[in-house]
């Protein structure tokens, strides 16, 4: 279980460091646009807002990433952020899209379980 629940968090990472560049570097570009179903009027006038979300994406990509190159010393930390993905996801789910809940909230969720059972 151990090495599924690595090989999630692994996911997640990555996950974020995608929604880092779609934030960061293609907000206002085609991919951006149809991620977040934005139009090119309201992703001009978001831009500096979506390149702040998309930093704090990278840091939790960062943490998952930190938590894995520790190895079993890592436990603690990639929980902590795995938690924190799973938060974002809830709150986002919440007050953004429904979509956010099984983007985000449901695979960090899995990765926790999946870290706890092992």
């Amino acid at each position: 279980m151990s090495l599924i629940g690595n090989i999630i968090v692994g996911l997640v990472a990555l996950l974020h460091v995608y929604i880092l560049i779609l934030e960061m570097f293609l907000w206002e570009k085609p991919a951006g646009l149809k991620a977040f179903r934005q139009t090119k009027e309201s992703a001009a006038a978001t831009k500096v807002l979506a390149a702040n979300q998309g930093l704090y994406n990278g840091f939790l990509a960062a943490g998952l990433f930190w938590g894995l190159s520790l190895g079993s010393a890592g436990h603690d930390v990639k929980v902590f952020f795995l938690a924190c993905v799973l938060l974002a996801g809830l709150y986002g789910a919440a007050t953004a899209s429904k979509k956010i809940l099984y983007i985000q909230a449901l695979p960090a969720l899995l990765g926790l379980i999946l870290l706890n059972v092992a």
